[in-house]
């Protein structure tokens, strides 16, 4: 007998007036997903998954996965910061994510959502600093056939603010909307702050806190539920 379950989707690192952003699928863990996250994940599609395991209350604490089509990640920073701004919007807000890769600080301010995590949680990318923001736009996603690859160009190195596109045939993902993850990484390599302008128009910012812990946020906006049948 075919099972369904509710998968809220919201889109994380959108503009100032709430557009573009990177879709995140939510589900709430249950025994209908229960060892078959790889396959849910696969069939919805989006660049990330996220499974909520369970909230403690007490702790303001949650333990939740994170799935691209292809594989698992120990550690993600758009499901990271929209599960947190979806914590919040519904009413339990949480100080923690509990990752594989450790524990994740979270602050929600309204539709802004940080989270602080380090540079080692996140995957190895191979970096392509271009000439300029014109060279990023250029680029063809299906050159891209293994591996996760982060380009950019700087649009105002002085402010700190730069042009992005990243391609991770690897996870599965043709192209990523907004990259949390290569965000972290890419501050602590570069050692500054970052506002990040990615894909078809989101926008990152990245502040480095020292210790290795570098914040990412941005603004999140619900988008639309639905159901889907296992």
């Amino acid at each position: 007998m075919d099972e369904t379950i509710e998968v809220v989707v919201v889109r994380v690192f959108t503009n100032e007036s709430g557009r573009n952003g990177n879709e995140l699928g939510i589900i709430t863990s249950s025994e209908a997903t229960t060892a078959r996250e790889q396959d849910i994940a696969n069939a919805l599609g989006f660049s990330e998954t996220v499974f909520v395991d369970g909230v403690d209350e007490g702790g303001r604490a949650a333990t939740i996965r994170i799935f691209t089509p292809a594989k698992e990640l120990p550690f993600a920073g758009h499901p990271s910061v929209g599960t947190a701004w979806w914590l919040s919007d519904r009413r339990t807000p949480v100080d923690v994510l509990r990752e594989a890769a450790g524990d994740v600080e979270v602050e929600v301010d309204d539709d802004t959502a940080w989270v602080t995590a380090r540079a080692e949680w996140t995957p190895t990318f191979e970096w392509h600093e271009l000439a300029s923001p014109e060279d990023v736009d250029a680029l063809d996603p299906f050159a891209f056939t293994s591996g996760q690859h982060y380009a950019y160009a700087w649009i105002d190195e002085q402010a700190g603010t730069l042009r992005s596109r990243m391609f991770a045939p690897e996870m599965g993902i043709i192209e990523d909307e907004a990259t949390g993850a290569a965000a972290i990484a890419l501050t602590a390599r570069l050692g500054r702050p970052l506002s990040i302008l990615q894909g078809e128009g989101s926008q990152l910012a990245t502040e480095p806190l020292g210790d290795g812990r570098i914040r990412v946020g941005g603004t999140t906006v619900y988008d639309r539920t639905i159901e889907a049948t296992l």
